[in-house]
């Protein structure tokens, strides 16, 4: 027999080995043959993988809508309720305070602002006049500013002077308080607000603060690992309220 001439064995022992392929078993008259699967199918499979990994890694940034997925979400309020907390609340508002030109609404940025306006439109029906409305950012007057990184500063308009004024704060949620107290700080720079005042669509209990809400759409119980969020349909398509439980 013929010798296989060297270079050739050591061509062969080199040529490296094919790659595997995913595959699959496929019946054909009784016996199982293997079929190389198409690339759209290893190509899903991958995705679904690393979507995978990604949502159970503790660190790795979740968004809302999977997180949704991987909590209890109740929804607490819906677009109804939420129109009768915010027309009940103007009522009250209406109520108390007299329809004059030193009643004023500031939003507290960001939920506040959209809501400051919505109550500005159910007053306005009940005074038939305008109510001054601004929105306030209190980023630079947080008590945990030299704890947190770099913060997002939001626009700051108060197109009135607030001194002398009836100045009615409005938030989405009350939690701590300190985002309230932050805000009569940042108020302040404005000038001298006769009385301050405060509305919030939804109290969630756990004040660290003596800070409570005068106007108040929906007291909730919650519990302090839980989450409230409140959508709105300028920004989020929707309005609605939900408690998030881990």
């Amino acid at each position: 027999m013929a010798q296989e001439p060297t270079t050739t064995r050591r061509a062969r022992r080199n040529r490296p080995s094919p790659p595997l392929r995913a595959c699959e078993p496929v019946l054909d008259g009784g016996s199982e043959k293997e079929v190389e699967t198409t690339p759209t199918y290893a190509a899903r499979h991958s995705r679904s993988l690393a979507t995978l990994e990604t949502r159970e890694t503790p660190n790795a940034p979740t968004p809302f809508a999977i997180r949704n997925l991987m909590s209890d979400t109740t929804i607490v309020l819906d677009e109804t309720a939420i129109r009768r907390a915010l027309n009940r609340i103007a009522h009250e508002i209406a109520e108390q305070d007299e329809p004059n030109p030193g009643v004023a609404l500031v939003g507290i940025q960001r939920g506040g602002v959209l809501l400051a306006e919505r109550l500005a439109k159910f007053l306005a029906g009940i005074w038939g006049q305008t109510v001054p409305t601004g929105s306030l950012d209190i980023s630079m007057h947080r008590d945990d500013l030299n704890n947190r990184m770099a913060p997002e500063i939001k626009p700051t308009v108060i197109p009135f002077d607030v001194t002398g004024k009836t100045v009615i704060l409005v938030d989405d949620v009350i939690y701590s308080g300190r985002t309230v107290r932050a805000a009569m700080d940042a108020l302040n720079d404005f000038g001298r607000p006769r009385r301050i005042q405060l509305a919030v669509l939804v109290d969630r209990g756990h004040r660290e603060l003596p800070i409570k809400a005068d106007f108040v759409g929906k007291n909730l119980s919650t519990a302090p690992a839980e989450n409230v969020h409140v959508l709105l349909s300028e920004e989020d398509g929707k309005d609605e309220v939900l408690l998030e439980r881990p």
